[in-house]
């Protein structure tokens, strides 16, 4: 095989790969944890371990590539937060926003954001 027929990776190939892979762990994390909660208590403790280790294998992954995930989850929604928010439409401009569900983590790398999260947004407390 000639140097002409392989694939060059890059190192910007290689990161991209690990945060598409990460964000969907994201996702595929939120499902899981929706499941835990129909799961009898002993089962759920169980389950929750296996789960919790997982996570912290993807976390540290990411820490290896330079890259973390930043959750707002439960924290105010102001306009500059690196984060697409699916519903706001549904909201008008006096309303206090809040960050009710990171659909898409953010991540943030050395140099600052990498990717900007998804997320949905309910009305805060005033």
């Amino acid at each position: 095989m000639s140097n002409d027929d392989q694939t060059t990776i890059t190192k910007e190939s290689l990161t991209q790969s690990v945060i598409t892979m990460a964000v969907e762990s994201w996702r595929i994390g939120r499902v899981f944890e929706r499941m835990l909660t129909r799961l009898d208590a002993g089962e759920q403790a169980r389950y929750e371990s296996q789960f919790r280790w997982f996570l912290k294998k993807v976390e540290d992954s990411l820490k290896e590539a330079g890259l973390r995930f930043v959750n707002v989850q439960g924290q105010p929604f102001e306009p500059g937060l690196p984060v697409t928010p699916l519903n706001i439409e549904e909201f008008g401009a006096e309303d206090i926003l809040v960050v009710d569900q990171m659909l898409e983590p953010i991540i943030m790398g050395p140099q600052g954001l990498v990717r900007t999260g998804t997320a949905t947004l309910k009305r805060g407390e005033a």
